[in-house]
C-alpha cells in the first residue's frame, strides 16, 4: 500500500516532536566533526611544514596521505572497527585520517609558494629558521591552510553521517534509522542538518579565508591615509 505523499506540515511536526533528540545527534555530529579535524590539524600543518624542509620526506607524506584519502570511506571504517570495536572513536580516527591529506598538502603547497623575497628579507635582517617559519612563511601561507582545513571540514561532515554502520553517533542515526524503517521524514531529518551543517562549514571557513588574504589585509591597510608634512612657506 503506497504512502500518502509526505508535505512541509509533516516534516516541522516530526522535527517539533523530536527536537531533543535531534539536538543531540546533530551535536554529536559536530563533536566528531571537530575532534577528528582537530586532530588532523595539529598532526598534519606540521608533517606539511616537514615535506617543505624536504623533499624525500614530502614524497613519502604525500604519498600516504593519498592513500588514506583514495581508500572508501566505509572500507576504512570497517578496517578501523576491526582494530578499535565498534563506537565513535573509531569514526573519530576515520575522520582524522580522511582529513590530513588536504591539511598536509595545502601547508606544503603553501610554504613553497612563499615569494623568496620575503625569505630573502627575513634572512637579512638576521632571523632564525624558526622565526622565519612562524613569522614569515606560516602567515604567508595561512590561506593556503585554512583552504586544506575547509576541504577536510566539508569531507568529515559527510564521512561522519555513516557512523552508526560502525557503532557511531551523529545525525547518520536518523538518516539509517529511516531507511531501515522505510520512515521519510527520519531520512529526512538526519541529511538536510548534516547537509547545512556541511554548507555552513564552507560557507564560514570560505569567509575567514577570504579575510586571511594577503591582498585583503593590505587593502585594509593602504584604507588608512597617512597625514600630509606640513610645509613651511
Amino acid at each position: 500500500m503506497n504512502q500518502p505523499p509526505l508535505t512541509f506540515a509533516d516534516f516541522i511536526g516530526y522535527i517539533s516532536r523530536n527536537q531533543a533528540m535531534l539536538w543531540e545527534y546533530f551535536f554529536q555530529h559536530i563533536v566528531m566533526v571537530l575532534i577528528g579535524v582537530g586532530l588532523a590539524i595539529v598532526a598534519g600543518i606540521p608533517l606539511g611544514i616537514l615535506c617543505s624542509r624536504s623533499k624525500t620526506f614530502a614524497r613519502v607524506i604525500l604519498a600516504l596521505t593519498n592513500l588514506l584519502q583514495v581508500i572508501p570511506s566505509l572500507a576504512m571504517l570497517v578496517l578501523l572497527m576491526l582494530w578499535l570495536g565498534l563506537g565513535s572513536t573509531t569514526v573519530t580516527v576515520g575522520l582524522f585520517l580522511y582529513s590530513l591529506n588536504p591539511i598536509v598538502r595545502n601547508t606544503y603547497v603553501g610554504l613553497t609558494q612563499v615569494n623568496p623575497s620575503y625569505v630573502e628579507a627575513g634572512r637579512g635582517v638576521g632571523m632564525n629558521g624558526l622565526q622565519m617559519l612562524l613569522q614569515v612563511r606560516l602567515p604567508l601561507s595561512i590561506t593556503y591552510i585554512v583552504s586544506g582545513i575547509r576541504i577536510a571540514a566539508v569531507i568529515a561532515v559527510g564521512v561522519a553521517a555513516i557512523a552508526p554502520l560502525v557503532g557511531g553517533e551523529g545525525l547518520g542515526r536518523e538518516i539509517y534509522a529511516g531507511i531501515n524503517n522505510q520512515n521519510s521524514l527520519r531520512i529526512y531529518a538526519g541529511a538536510i542538518p548534516a547537509a547545512l551543517l556541511a554548507i555552513i562549514a564552507d560557507i564560514m571557513l570560505g569567509a575567514i579565508q577570504r579575510k586571511m588574504k594577503l591582498e585583503n589585509r593590505r587593502s585594509r591597510k593602504s584604507d588608512v591615509v597617512p597625514p600630509v608634512p606640513k610645509t613651511q612657506g
